[in-house]
């Protein structure tokens, strides 16, 4: 998930070098008769005498560099920090950054630079959940609201010619430490892409393999260490003791609430994995693998009819991967095209296809080892449709919608025509019965039509497919044997039937003739 574009980063400047001395000085209070007692009792001298917490101490900032403090509480990394911001006059320091508490997340990082821009920052910081892309700072939580003020502040540096250093006291000190780790690698990545410089202070330790700081100072010693050589980098994968197994539907319920779209069904099941932390660890992830729909547009192009017509090959050669969910606070880290990569061969067939919304935006399943299709079909004018919406005082989007559908019979026609229109780009001849479903259900549909069409993937073991020039592609092409049966003259025939159906919340699934869900 990148926007590389207009970069100009002067990534051959040279690292520059700020050398800090902090003599911590504490203040005088007035003599109380408590305090009298305290000295008198203790020995303690009225005043504290002044203390050194680093002399000449070299800071190395740069582009592409991390800078981290560490050291227990009190050990000095904030009056450190503190020094080094005299120094730096265009410092960015995260904590004294501004989010207006009304204003959606996704509006509020890197406004200047483009969406996609905005999306992969909140993910890196730990917020890679389009839910929350949409909240109101003053709804998130403390730790939500740290990442989200980290977002800004990298928002803030990203794009320009020279990033400023951004600052940051107390790094993930209040966030749970799976995402702590899984922060300091995303941090790392964007460091080193963007060619950003970070000063960061943590009391912890179990974040350095992550982060790999290009020097590390410890502070509480005397005189304080400094290492300035980075360990070399390693996935995030290979830093844990990943667990991939099998799991089971019930699994997934514990997952779906992650989901944005947590409420869609998930067809035939076929095949569930768990990725865990380690064995017996905590679950990360979870990937659903279902039967899949009789009819999609890109993949009889791409597979040149393979599957057309020809139900029985389609459901031993073919699953489709329905989920794939990941663990928010590990979002971003590359754990899920490592799941991908790793599960697609233990399905046990040939083909995996995978429709995703995010395609668009997060390369994962490419990263996997699959073959990016294209976009599915657009409905039949989409454009126009809103804008008749529009004059006629209906926003899809309004909390009102079902009611608007319910009450108004102009609003159903239009919301059941562009339906079955969404239906038919994608899924071929496949219908979707409008008139058994309630305005709840024909409004959450209606809502995923609007939505950018999802990409097709498409995996083969063999590698002979897929088809990627679809211009050239014949769905019904030359040396394609069909093996289905021969329909009876007069008489629908048995592939026919078994059109798939959406489920109430608008996703297509299909309705064989299996009778149980394996899980």
């Amino acid at each position: 998930m990148t926007d590389r574009s207009s970069q100009h980063i002067d990534r051959s400047a040279a690292p520059e070098t700020v050398r800090v001395t902090v003599i911590r000085e504490t203040g005088v209070t007035p003599m109380s008769s408590r305090k009298h007692e305290v000295c008198w009792d203790f020995g303690v001298p009225p005043r504290e005498t002044p203390f050194e917490v680093v002399r000449d101490l070299d800071i190395t900032v740069g582009p592409g560099r991390i800078v981290l403090l560490h050291g227990p509480s009190g050990a000095g990394k904030s009056s450190v920090l503190a020094a080094l911001v005299e120094q730096v006059p265009d410092a960015v320091q995260v904590e004294r950054m501004r989010i207006a508490s009304d204003r959606s997340l996704i509006d509020a990082i890197a406004p200047r630079r483009s969406s996609r821009m905005a999306m992969e920052i909140l993910t890196a910081c730990g917020l890679g959940e389009p839910r929350l892309w949409i909240r109101r700072f003053a709804d998130l939580s403390d730790g939500e609201r740290f990442r989200a003020l980290l977002a800004k502040a990298i928002g803030a540096a990203i794009g320009r010619a020279k990033p400023p250093v951004i600052i940051c006291d107390e790094f993930t000190a209040i966030l749970h430490r799976r995402a702590a780790k899984a922060i300091a690698f995303n941090l790392r990545k964007l460091t080193t892409r963007y060619g950003l410089t970070l000063v960061l202070a943590s009391t912890h330790e179990d974040i350095i393999p992550d982060l790999q700081p290009d020097q590390r100072i410890d502070l509480g010693e005397q005189p304080p260490s400094a290492t300035i050589k980075r360990p070399r980098s390693l996935p995030a994968h290979a830093q844990r003791k990943l667990v991939i197994e099998r799991g089971s539907v019930r699994h997934y319920h514990e997952f779906s609430a992650m989901h944005y779209r947590h409420r869609d069904g998930l067809g035939f099941v076929d095949k569930v994995f768990l990725l865990r932390e380690s064995k017996n660890g905590d679950p990360l992830g979870i990937l659903v693998f279902a039967h899949a729909p009789l009819e999609l547009s890109l993949r009889n192009r791409a597979t040149e009819g393979r599957f057309v017509r020809n139900a029985r090959r389609l459901n031993k050669e073919l699953r489709i991967l329905r989920r794939l969910v990941m663990h928010p606070d590990v979002r971003g880290c590359g754990f899920g095209h490592y799941f991908v990569e790793k599960t697609l061969p233990q399905v046990g067939v040939r083909f995996v296809e995978c429709l995703a919304a995010m395609g668009s935006i997060n390369p994962v399943f490419e990263r996997a080892g699959m073959s990016k299709i294209g976009q599915c079909p657009l409905p039949k004018g989409r454009l126009q449709l809103l804008e008749r919406m529009k004059r006629n005082g209906v926003d899809p989007f309004d909390a009102t919608f079902a009611d608007q559908i319910a009450q108004h019979t102009h609003v159903r026609k239009l919301v059941k025509r562009t339906i079955n229109d969404w239906v038919e780009a994608q899924y071929g001849e496949a219908r979707y019965q409008v008139d058994k479903k309630t305005s709840t259900q024909l409004a959450e549909t209606f809502r995923q039509c609007l939505g950018k069409p999802p990409m097709y993937y498409l995996w083969d073991r063999k590698g002979t497919y897929p088809v990627t020039d679809l211009s050239k592609a014949n769905p019904d092409g030359p040396g394609v044997k069909r093996t289905s049966e021969p329909t009876v003259p007069g008489k629908r025939g048995i592939d026919e039937k078994r059109r798939h159906r959406p489920e109430a919340s608008g996703e297509i699934r299909s309705t064989r003739t299996r009778k149980h869900d394996p899980h």
